[in-house]
């Protein structure tokens, strides 16, 4: 199998980079260049994605402003955990090595980028932003839920539509490959873009005499993002490995006491690194220098974090709001205070 990168890479202001192809995501490079530039210079796009570039480019730039807010969220996630989602600044791509194992970390990452491209699509499309897409045309007429009847109004997140979109870029360049990893990668795209649809919530609006809810007019909304990454978080934790089928066409459980994966679940193949030293092959930058908490029994313990290393201990200070009040009205004022801290932070390697 052949694990070089391939990044379908885009020009962000602050020239992110990210790499899409079997190991690497080549579309994780988006930027503000002119879509015919941009498209024409960035290496590992087959000619479907290509021509989509081209043909979409603000779509494209919706998309590159949006992989910080995925990126943010992966690292919101595993604040707390050896793997911290930390990203490469000075590798050819986002993730360094990492991704060359078909790890869970690289189930999650695929899948959080996928959901991550639909939820950045359907907003631009609910803002007004894209000229090929608005609200949802299908949310029309009436419809009843447990509350009784309502009238579709407003604007209904067009999730379909960022869906379609997602799936025939992102995947294009996978289905084109279909090995092993294509079908891995595959797989986790399509668990992510599953799970911004999952938290769709129906909202509305009451019209009526005082404020009763007579009549009721609603509209479908995207959950915050945070509630998607949650939900791939617990999928992460469990994600299950799994090998080929006899024919090459799927997956099957690589332990038999374990379930067969759905199409919500995350998959893998390999074992991931522990991630205690930095190590190039693995994508390993260690856990060298985190900060850790000594009382704590979980991940972000120091035993935990620092894999039996020891920590430092320094004294530093810092200023916090306190002895705020409130006052009629609406503010509340408070004081800078300064106090002293003790900070916990890893060994390196000896």
């Amino acid at each position: 199998m052949n694990f070089l990168p391939s990044g379908i890479c885009f020009y962000l202001s602050v020239a992110i980079c990210w790499f899409t192809s079997r190991v690497d995501a080549s579309w994780w490079y988006m930027g503000t260049l002119g879509s015919q530039v941009m498209c024409d210079n960035i290496p590992g796009l087959i000619n479907k994605q290509r021509q989509l570039c081209r043909q979409h480019p603000k779509v494209m730039q919706a998309i590159g402003a949006g992989i910080k807010n995925w990126i943010g969220e992966c690292q919101h996630q595993f604040r707390n955990h050896r793997w911290n989602c930390n990203t490469m600044a000075r590798e050819h791509n986002l993730f360094g090595r990492l991704l060359h194992r078909s790890s869970r970390e690289a189930a999650f990452v695929y899948a959080i980028s996928s959901a991550g491209m639909v939820y950045t699509l359907t907003r631009a499309c609910s803002q007004g932003e894209l000229e090929n897409c608005s609200c949802d045309p299908g949310k029309k007429g009436s419809s009843r839920d447990a509350k009784g009847a309502f009238d579709w109004g407003g604007c209904s997140d067009h999730v379909d539509h960022a869906i379609k979109f997602t799936q025939v870029f992102i995947d294009a360049k996978e289905r084109k490959e279909r090995d092993a990893r294509a079908l891995m990668n595959l797989h986790n795209n399509r668990a992510g873009r599953k799970a911004v649809k999952r938290f769709m919530n129906l909202e509305c609006k009451c019209h009526g005499v005082s404020g009763s809810c007579n009549v009721r007019t609603c509209w479908l909304a995207m959950a915050d993002f945070r509630q998607t990454g949650d939900y791939l978080r617990k999928k992460y934790n469990n994600a299950i490995q799994v090998v080929m089928n006899q024919y090459g066409t799927g997956f099957t459980s690589a332990y038999r006491m374990f379930k067969r994966p759905t199409k919500n679940d995350l998959v893998y193949f390999e074992d991931s690194p522990d991630y205690c030293i930095w190590d190039h092959e693995s994508g390993s930058v260690g856990t060298g220098g985190r900060v850790c908490n000594r009382t704590s029994r979980g991940a972000d313990s120091c035993e935990v974090m620092c894999c039996g290393r020891g920590y430092d201990t320094s004294r530093v200070s810092r200023t916090t709001k306190c002895e705020c009040k409130f006052h009629w009205c609406c503010a509340v004022h408070c004081r800078d205070c300064e106090e002293e801290v003790d900070v916990h932070t890893c060994k390196t390697q000896s």
